[in-house]
Formats: structure tokens, C-alpha cells, sequence
């Protein structure tokens, strides 16, 4: 039997045997860290401490959650629905009919009014319901590399893309789920003048994506430069889509990956009720609102079929704010928080200034 010695490097976390080699054993070294000696620092919590930090996150929370809630209320929105569900709606026909396998496009009017006068610039959005743009393999199908301008995932999309990667032995530009359903109606609008004339308002289509998704995420083979029509030559268009990616507009600097309206829907939404940037009305005098208060016609090329899954289609016209678009929930949230945290304090000084000098010591009878 060998015997075993012990020495004072136990205390290191080390036992020496007799007999060849060093066994380590489990205990952690002798350190201030590994021993739990380092110096620490523990808040001791008193009325003192406690109360004004209450009282001062009620007084900094309510006035910054109504200057929130304020400004929020500011911003004029105005929200139409075109899905055309109801049978009296102007849209209606092109909801029941129109399908992702009709070849001609559907057209729809819808006239409203503006009660207040819309300054600044006004920013117009679609906005889809009941779309799971979150979902997993929605998400995953799409070949980043292909969209950044790659040349050989150009020829040989990826297989997150299937089943959207080949068509008619062809690959795909853009492949993938997302862009095969890249929402595709066209809206334009109009103000009726008192006098009967019609004005088209001009919609502004550039500066609606990411800086850094146009110049730095999405990219056209072959440079800026490049002819587009050859350069996707032996690639076909996404199944749902009416022309190759190569004729989305007319301008070469927002044709192909490039195009805004595509990069734009390619940034998928969290939520299945969302809201995507289509156009923007730029103001052009400070005298002049930008759309003025009267009576206006939503025109629709009705090219987005959504009663499959039961989605509804919505126009909406925004201005924005300091803080971004409408968002009342931020400024709530701040005002009932410091209702809360002064509420708190309030209870809490009146249970102090009520039990706090009482003496906890018992008495004792002689």
C-alpha cells in the first residue's frame, strides 16, 4: 500500500504523493478572485436613500412622458383600406378576381377627404395584415450573397432560397420566398380642386430605403455600371413577379438589387400587421401646405392579391416628428411609470413618517 504525505501545497490546491507524478486536486487556488476575496461595494438601502430616488424618477418620467405623449399626438395620420371586402367598396371586383395568375391588371378608385391640412414632408406607406413576414423559413429564404452582386450565387442561387431558386431550369434574381412575394401594387394620388381639375400629387420613389442597405447590402453584378439586361441574361424572374428584376424601373440607379421598392420590402417585419415606406410627398414651400385639407382619390393598380390568407391591404399618409412616426405608447408608458415610482414614494414617506421613529426596542417590566 503506498502512503501519501501531505505538505502545505494542499493549501494551493495542490497534494503531493509519493510516487512519480502530482495529483491536482478540485479546490481552487488560494487567490482573492477564485476564494471570493475581492473588495466589494453593497448598497445599504434606507429611507434616505430610497425615497428621493422615487420621488426623482416620478418628477423626470411624467414631464418627459407627456412632452412624448404630446408630440406624438402632433403628427397627422391618415389610415384608408383598399382590400375591397366589402361589396360596396370601389375595390371590391379586383379583390374577388384578380389573382397572382392574371395577366391583366386590376384597377380601383377610392376617394376621401383630409379634415386638417398635412405640413412638412408626408410620408406614404402601404401596410399589410395577417402577413407573417417573421416566420422561420420565410426569413432564412433568401442568398444575401446574390443580392450583394455575386456572380456565381447569381448562376447558383442557395438552397435557403428552394423552392424559389430555379425556375424553367433557370435560376432565379432575386431568389427566395421574400422576394417572390414583394408586394407589387401601384398607388398614385390625386386632389380635387374646388374648380373640378384633378392634380396628380408628385410621389417622390428615391431616399426610401436604408442608406447602408442601398450602397452597402444590396448590389448589382457587375458594378453600377453595368448593362443589366446582359449581365441577368440566362436568369428568370421570381415565379409571382409580372417583369425581370432587370425592368423594375426605368432609372438605372434604382434598377435591379438596387431598386428601393425591393430593398425596402427585402427588410422584413416582426409583426404580421406592418407598415413598409412606398413614397414620399416633399414639401415645396413654406407657405403652402404640403397637402392641403380637401378632397383627394386614391388610384390602385390592383397587382396584390390577398384573400388567400385573409390579409388586409391599407394606404397611409404620415408626418413625422423629432421622435419618428406616431407612437403614443412610449409617452404612456414614461407617464405611468413616474406615477408609479411617486406613488410609491408617497406611500412609502407616510409609512416612514409613521413607523420610522417608533422605538423597535421592547420593554421590559421591573
Amino acid at each position: 500500500m503506498m502512503a501519501s504525505s501531505y505538505n502545505a501545497k494542499e493549501e494551493d490546491g495542490h497534494i503531493t504523493v509519493s510516487g512519480p507524478g502530482t495529483l491536482k486536486s478540485k479546490k481552487p487556488d488560494n487567490t482573492a478572485f477564485k476564494q471570493q476575496r475581492l473588495p466589494a461595494w453593497q448598497p445599504i438601502l434606507t429611507a434616505g436613500t430610497v425615497l428621493p430616488a422615487f420621488f426623482v424618477i416620478g418628477l423626470l418620467f411624467i414631464p418627459i412622458g407627456i412632452g412624448l405623449y404630446v408630440t406624438s399626438n402632433n403628427i397627422k395620420e391618415f389610415e384608408i383600406d383598399y382590400t375591397g371586402t366589402d361589396p360596396s367598396s370601389p375595390c371590391y371586383n379586383c379583390s374577388v378576381n384578380f389573382s397572382w395568375n392574371s395577366s391583366r391588371p386590376c384597377s380601383c378608385s377610392l376617394p376621401f377627404t383630409l379634415e386638417q391640412p398635412f405640413e412638412s414632408n408626408v410620408f406614404v406607406y402601404y401596410g399589410l395584415s395577417n402577413f407573417y413576414q417573421n416566420h422561420r423559413r420565410y426569413v432564412k429564404s433568401r442568398d444575401d450573397s446574390q443580392l450583394n452582386g455575386n456572380v456565381d450565387s447569381l448562376k447558383s442561387p442557395s438552397k435557403e432560397c428552394e423552392p424559389y431558386a430555379h425556375s424553367d431550369n433557370k435560376p432565379i434574381a432575386p431568389c427566395g420566398a421574400i422576394a417572390n412575394s414583394m408586394f407589387n401594387d401601384t398607388l398614385e394620388l390625386f386632389f380635387m380642386d374646388p374648380n373640378g381639375t384633378r392634380i396628380q400629387i408628385p410621389l417622390t420613389k428615391r431616399g426610401i430605403a436604408w442608406w447602408t442597405d442601398k450602397h452597402v447590402k444590396f448590389r448589382n453584378p457587375g458594378g453600377d455600371s453595368a448593362n443589366l439586361t446582359s449581365v441577368f441574361q440566362g436568369t428568370s424572374k421570381p415565379v409571382n413577379w409580372h417583369r425581370p428584376v432587370s425592368e423594375l424601373d426605368s432609372d438605372p440607379e434604382n434598377n435591379g438589387f438596387v431598386n428601393e421598392d425591393f430593398i425596402v420590402w427585402m427588410r422584413t417585419a416582426a409583426l404580421p400587421t406592418f407598415r413598409k415606406l412606398y413614397r414620399i410627398v416633399q414639401k415645396k414651400s413654406h407657405l403652402v401646405p404640403t397637402l392641403p385639407s380637401g378632397n383627394y382619390t386614391l388610384e390602385v393598380v390592383y397587382n396584390y392579391p390577398v384573400r388567400s390568407f385573409d390579409g388586409r391591404k391599407r394606404m397611409i399618409l404620415s408626418t413625422i416628428s423629432w421622435m419618428g412616426g406616431k407612437n403614443p405608447f412610449l409617452g404612456l408608458a414614461y407617464i405611468t411609470v413616474g406615477a408609479v415610482c411617486f406613488f410609491l414614494g408617497v406611500v412609502l414617506l407616510v409609512i416612514h413618517h409613521k413607523y420610522g421613529s417608533r422605538n423597535n426596542s421592547a420593554d421590559i417590566p421591573n
